[in-house]
């Protein structure tokens, strides 16, 4: 009998190793539970399921800005600038901003160049700019559709089997782990609240295991713990960097997303010891941004960019090869990406409207991610982070024994167990810190704090003291 050429024992072994908890089995599960509502037959004791497992800003009620619609609009639909409705439908300054557009971009539905729209990457370096007071060239940007292809190709540049090692942060968001394994190199995990003495000695043994390290992730403001770093700290993960010769990977997708200090961005920072310290900081530097996060929250449409600082030219040669594989990223996101950095200002007859909704999502953001913290306060053997930035808490729960027991009984972590009992009894989908890395004997989940309203939040309460009660 003929018989599939393709199977799981044949198939590439790496990317059947790689897991992303956050659209894993869990959120399968709240997919199979939301049909089951859908259907009406479902007996369930609840009505909606909370998707709380991944930041997905307009899954939720976050709306579009209305300025970044209304240009997305006429660049995908140009005859709607000759309406006789345009005028009524469409502000003057959209209007313009659309044609600067076409007018470089020609068609949307055309293949850009590979790096992306000159005009669009110069808006980038000069948002960059402003944001750091040091210039930025528009050719260290590669535009990208989303900020996560930009990992995947960066991180598939640097890494050259597993000898090559990368350190990640523990806890870390899972596109860092699963690439690595998909691109068979060595993941070198180092705690958050390590002390850049103890990273200095991840790198020590790292280097005298005989792996190759070649590059440290950092996510900040940080995904799943929502803590942002100081400039002091951002200072001697540099200094460590350049010590040890090794490439700086800084995440900073969740860079507006500030709920209780100040952002700081690795370029700045760097550009301020370089310019202290001539010679000692020669790095190479690649941060990056999207707009899926943010006050944007359009993370369908997928946009973002990557800027590669310091890097060797013939390097750069062989990245820009990689990304022309792809022939170019999303044009429309492109564009998104454009209306991200260089958004309507005061004065534009849109500057108005765009200030009350961006205003409004980011108190909307900060109050509920303060409203799940303080219910967090209230659970038993619950502790969390005060929430800094980004989209997400990650609380650490201390379970009974008689939990854990179970877990083992039924072959799962004590915390995803939690977590799936936590789906089937309120329809709260969240993900077990085992997704993410956490310190032997913890048990943590991430949530996201992007749902409105409260009942969810009473539900998560409630259930936790069931469940200690039920296993004590």
């Amino acid at each position: 009998m003929p018989h599939p050429a393709v199977t799981l024992e044949n198939m590439n072994r790496h990317v059947r190793k790689a897991e992303y908890a956050v659209r894993g089995r869990l959120a399968i599960r709240a997919e199979e539970l939301r049909k089951d509502l859908r259907s009406g037959n479902a007996n369930l004791p609840f009505s909606e399921i909370i998707n709380a497992n991944i930041g997905n800003p307009q899954a939720m009620d976050q709306q579009p800005i209305t300025f970044f619609r209304q240009v997305l609009a006429l660049v995908q639909y140009p005859d709607l600038l000759d309406s006789e409705y345009a005028d009524a439908i469409f502000p003057a300054d959209a209007r313009e901003r659309a044609k600067i557009l076409l007018n470089e971009i020609g068609s949307v539905g055309a293949y850009s160049q590979s790096q992306g729209v000159e005009l669009i990457r110069k808006s980038v370096a000069d948002f960059i700019s402003r944001r750091d007071g040091f210039p930025a060239d528009y050719n260290d940007i590669y535009l990208a559709s989303g900020a996560s292809s930009a990992v995947a190709n960066l991180l598939r540049t640097i890494c050259d089997g597993p000898d090559t090692a990368v350190m990640i942060p523990v806890p870390q968001y899972p596109l860092y782990s699963a690439t690595l394994t998909i691109e068979n190199a060595t993941a070198v995990p180092y705690y958050l609240e390590d002390s850049t003495e103890n990273m200095a000695e991840v790198i020590r043994k790292t280097v005298n295991s005989g792996l190759t390290l070649r590059a440290v992730v950092v996510i900040n403001p940080c995904n799943p713990t929502g803590t942002c770093l100081k400039r002091q700290e951002i200072q001697e993960v540099i200094t460590l960097a350049a010590e040890n010769s090794l490439m700086i990977i800084a995440d900073e997708v969740y860079q507006t997303n500030i709920y209780d200090g100040e952002f700081f961005s690795f370029k700045r920072i760097l550009r301020e010891l370089q310019r202290d310290f001539p010679g000692r900081y020669n790095i190479e530097l690649a941060s990056l941004h999207s707009t899926s996060k943010g006050m944007v929250g359009e993370c369908g449409q997928r946009g973002g960019y990557l800027e590669l600082v310091g890097f060797d030219s013939a390097v750069r040669d062989q990245f820009y090869k990689l990304v022309s594989i792809s022939l170019c990223p999303v044009v429309t996101g492109q564009v998104l990406t454009e209306l991200m950095v260089n958004p309507p200002k005061e004065g534009d007859e849109s500057y108005a409207l765009y200030k009350k909704e961006y205003d409004y999502i980011y108190q909307s953001l900060k109050e509920r991610a303060y409203a799940l913290f303080e219910a967090f306060k209230t659970m038993e053997g619950v502790t969390c982070e005060e929430p800094n930035g980004a989209m997400y808490l990650f609380p650490r729960i201390t379970l009974p024994t008689k939990a854990i027991q179970e877990a083992q009984h039924h072959n799962l972590s004590p915390d995803e167990y939690y977590c799936i009992q936590l789906l089937e009894e309120t329809g709260v989908c969240v993900v077990p810190g085992t997704g993410f890395g956490q310190k032997d004997g913890t048990y943590h989940f991430r949530t996201t704090f992007l749902a409105p309203g409260h009942d969810y939040v009473h539900r998560m309460v409630d259930f936790h003291k069931q469940f200690l009660d039920k296993f004590r």
